[in-house]
């Protein structure tokens, strides 16, 4: 009944790990927070999906306003805490950097996921292997939901390559035409019969 109430335990915490997507606007900067409890664990995972050279100033701040984590101009990332205090901890994505590009971030907030696991505690193997396997799925869902934000950048480049390909092969038809219908027009002028009356 134990293993049976910490199988359901697992796929309830493992369920608190949410998924977002935010815009974060040229200049501005996107701040999100989390109650934690002391040793409470929380990891952050980020991809910048599109905008200027997906590139985003990431930061996790503790209840005091100082930064415990802190990431420059990443694309893509990983952070984690365990908290040393009870309160509010605050993480934030800036795009501050920018003036003209808004950048579109795909972001995990993972929870506690194994509850009093000590360092005298004895785990059961297949409690073991239900942890490995919740760590397992936690890996591809991040990896999958990087590959997804990966797929939209690649196909928005596709299509605005694709945009420009046509409009450049359509100046080129326009500026092709003119330049016959001027050398019509100029070498038939060579021919026109000028009479002088």
């Amino acid at each position: 009944m134990s293993h049976l109430l910490l199988w359901f335990s697992y796929i309830f915490l493992f369920r608190l790990a949410s998924s977002h997507l935010v815009e974060v606007p040229a200049s501005k900067k996107e701040c999100f927070f989390e109650d934690l409890h002391v040793n409470d664990q929380m990891t952050v995972t980020y991809q910048v999906g599109g905008g200027g050279h997906l590139d985003i100033d990431f930061w996790i701040s503790n209840p005091d306003g100082n930064a415990v984590k802190k990431n420059i101009r990443y694309s893509t990332g990983t952070a984690s805490i365990t908290a040393e205090k009870d309160g509010r901890y605050e993480f934030c994505f800036s795009n501050q950097m920018s003036s003209i590009a808004d950048k579109i971030v795909s972001f995990n907030v993972h929870g506690v996921i194994y509850v009093g696991e000590g360092a005298d505690e004895v785990v059961a193997p297949i409690e073991r292997e239900i942890r490995a396997l919740a760590h397992g799925l936690t890996s591809v869902k991040d990896e999958q939901e990087y590959i997804v934000v990966r797929e939209r950048t690649h196909r928005n480049t596709a299509e605005s390559t694709n945009s420009r390909v046509k409009w450049w092969s359509i100046l080129q038809t326009v500026v092709l035409f003119s330049v016959v219908a001027w050398q019509v027009y100029y070498l038939k002028s060579f021919f026109e019969v000028k009479r002088v009356i």
